[in-house]
């Protein structure tokens, strides 16, 4: 694969450094990147390199899964590393090359669940035209397909665990519908008709109080509703009441979530960014705090699905204060 264009400008970096322009576009008062935000992502990078195995998994619960290698890969690309000759060149190569071995190469099917497919699909999809790896075009373009075959055979137009469930849930759904748009912007087909297909899924988990259940329009929760608000956002479905129910309820749930507080955080900081920049600004101050205040002594941090995938969960929070990967963007 000749790799494309960079998808990181220059000019725009320039921008970036002109009076006024960075202030309003990041609304930092001109320091884009507040120090506390590296130290945080810095450290946490520190300790995803040294913990990383040869083989490019981790020693963790979790770690070895496609999905959590590359929500860390995804997390080294989203600081605006270089993945070709950077200092975490080395780690990323490892995270992809462990993901490339995973993928079924009749089907596309990149590990042994959904959840795993759609967070491998959307490392790919990032590293697509960054990394200099002619793999990972045709890999990426088969799990695509994968995800789209799915799709269709299922009778809600959506996903669940494996790709031949007949049944769906949001969460599984979220996983598949952010890499379909990342595929897209990195200049995957990608039918509109799969993501209206995939949005009407949603618009039937939606509850009276504006957030999603799990498979019926009922028992909202922050993680879920996050999910719901991001497919919409990313859709460019933002003036819709569906979009804007949701993004009132997270705004009730706040900057944490109890349950599953990671995976809450990954999703929120997106919806968050994607929704209104002031009251993204106040959760992500606050989401800041809590991560400094968690973060243990070695860069990590520990939660239920163990530390590799809740330090790159939280990373990624973190990672829209930097927009160098184009699912970032609004």
């Amino acid at each position: 694969m000749t790799p494309h264009c960079p998808r990181f400008w220059p000019a725009f970096i320039l921008l970036l450094t002109l009076p006024g322009y960075g202030q309003d576009l990041f609304r930092f008062h001109g320091d884009p990147i507040p120090a506390n935000v590296e130290a945080l992502y810095v450290k946490g990078l520190n300790y995803l390199q040294k913990s990383q195995s040869k083989s490019g998994v981790w020693s963790d619960s979790y770690g070895s899964q496609p999905g959590v290698v590359g929500l860390a890969v995804l997390a080294m690309l989203a600081h605006g590393e270089d993945p070709n000759f950077g200092p975490y060149s080395g780690s990323i190569k490892k995270g992809l090359n462990n993901i490339l071995s995973q993928c079924n190469a009749s089907t596309g099917y990149i590990g042994r669940s959904m959840y795993n497919h759609g967070f491998a699909t959307l490392a790919l999809a990032e590293a697509y035209g960054t990394v200099n790896d002619n793999r990972v075009g045709p890999a990426l373009k088969k799990a695509v397909e994968m995800i789209l075959s799915s799709q269709a055979k299922n009778s809600r137009g959506a996903w669940r665990y494996s790709p031949e469930s007949n049944d769906a849930d949001t969460t599984v759904s979220g996983a598949q519908m952010v890499a379909l748009y990342a595929a897209r912007n990195a200049g995957i087909p990608v039918p509109d008709k799969a993501i209206k297909t995939g949005l009407n899924y949603y618009r039937t988990n939606q509850s009276d109080d504006g957030g999603f259940g799990y498979s019926s329009a009922s028992g909202s929760n922050g993680p879920r509703s996050a999910i719901g608000a991001l497919v919409f956002a990313l859709g460019k479905q933002k003036d819709t009441r569906e979009f804007k129910a949701a993004f009132r309820y997270i705004q009730q749930v706040g900057f944490q979530e109890s349950s599953y507080p990671y995976y809450y955080l990954y999703y929120a900081s997106q919806a968050f960014f994607q929704g209104d920049m002031k009251v993204f600004e106040k959760w992500n101050n606050d989401n800041v705090r809590w991560l400094a205040g968690t973060q243990n002594s070695d860069g990590s941090w520990m939660g239920s699905h163990g530390q590799t995938f809740s330090t790159a969960a939280a990373l990624l929070s973190l990672a829209v204060n930097y927009r160098m990967v184009p699912i970032y963007e609004r």
